[in-house]
Order: C-alpha cells, then structure tokens, then sequence
C-alpha cells in the first residue's frame, strides 16, 4: 500500500515513517509544503534505516503531489495547519482515497495541557468536515510519542484507538497500525468518538510531566 504523510518532515510524520518502514514494506511517500524540505527530509529517513540494515525507497513531494499518488494519507501536520492541508490536497482526493487524522488541538496554562476541543467537535470531525464528501476519514495515532516511535531500538507496547464511520476504511488503518510491531489498534466507535479519544494525548502528557515519566503511552487490559 501506498502511504503519504503529509507534514511528514515533522515529528510525528517522522516516527510514523521511519516505523512504517522498519516494520513493514508499504511504500512511503513524504508531503511538505516545501517539497525540497520534503525530499531531504526523506533521504535522511532513508539514510537512518540503511545504518540498521534496511533497505528502501522513500520520495518527498509537495503535499498534494504526495496525497495525489497514496492509498492512505496521513495528515501529520499540528492541528492549526490541518484545515489549510486538508483543503490543499482536496482535489487529489477521492473515493478510494481514506484520510488519517491524529492531530490533538491543545492548550497549555499553569497546570499543564488541556483538550482544545475546536468547534466541530473534534480535530477528527475538523478533516471530515472539510474534506470531500465522499473521503472516508479515519482518526487513529493520537495518543502516540513521536520522540519513542522515531527511536527504533526502542519496543513498543501500547495500544491507538481508532475512530471512523466507515468500517471498511477503519479495517485498513487498522492492519495498517498492527504493521507496526508493539503497537495494537483498538476501535472505538464512530467519529462522535474521536473527542474523548484526542482528549488522552493532554492527559498521558501531563502524566509525563507530573511523575518524570518519559513517553508515556496506554495499554488497555
């Protein structure tokens, strides 16, 4: 399957890639807004992967020119750019195309990061709402450390709940994430759902910082 990740020279964008590669052998295909930013970022994560004996291919583009040639598209961009991606690549978009959103809109104050619940309801709802109507939209990666994913000797041993109305779409982000060794997708429940799931991300990052814990993630028994 093919892969774009849009904003993947980001840190999120980066430990989805350099995972979806170590793991597993979809074709990867880094977005920017700058594609020559995208393209050396993409020769980096290929470089990284060669020094633990992993061959592969992995192109940068402009983000449309990325999201124009995927199956999957994941927007891993921070959540005041996801509108503007998402309506940037629209017309590359289309019914056999599903979009993935793990961005979290959240907001710091003396007690630590809260849930920045935006109008629509949720970031999630957010790339529904402004994407083509016939787009299936998939929220899962939410509650993911960038930093722990991007370290691959490091295991993984938690769970990505994911959240969508098309059960279909959902069966393929999920073998998509059970691709990635350590890591388990969980569903749960439709896009009126994906509040309470972006609303973890604030919560595991205040545990972080209140106990000197260090990539915290969850793991549901």
């Amino acid at each position: 399957m093919r892969i774009a990740l849009c904003g993947g020279t980001g840190d999120i964008g980066e430990g989805l890639a350099l995972r979806f590669a170590y793991d597993t052998d979809h074709e990867l295909l880094i977005g920017s807004r700058d594609p020559e930013k995208a393209r050396v970022k993409a020769e980096e994560y290929v470089t990284e992967l060669g020094s633990r004996g992993v061959e592969t291919t992995i192109k940068g583009f402009e983000n449309a020119m990325a999201a124009d040639r995927a199956d999957v598209v994941v927007l891993a961009v921070p959540p005041y750019y996801v509108r503007d991606t998402v309506e940037s690549i629209s017309d590359r978009l289309d019914a056999e195309t599903i979009l993935v959103s793990p961005a979290v809109g959240m907001q710091r104050d003396d007690a630590g990061l809260h849930y920045n619940r935006p109008s629509a309801g949720s970031v999630t709802a957010m790339v529904a709402g402004t994407a083509p109507d016939d787009v299936s939209v998939v929220g899962a990666f939410h509650s993911l450390s960038a930093d722990k994913l991007a370290a691959l000797d490091v295991e993984l041993a938690e769970d990505t709940l994911l959240v969508g109305d098309d059960e279909d779409a959902v069966d393929i982000v999920r073998l998509l994430a059970e691709g990635i060794e350590g890591l388990r997708p969980l569903y749960a429940g439709p896009l009126g759902n994906a509040a309470e799931v972006e609303s973890l991300t604030p919560l595991l990052i205040n545990l972080a910082k209140h106990n000197d814990l260090h990539d915290v993630g969850v793991r549901f028994e």
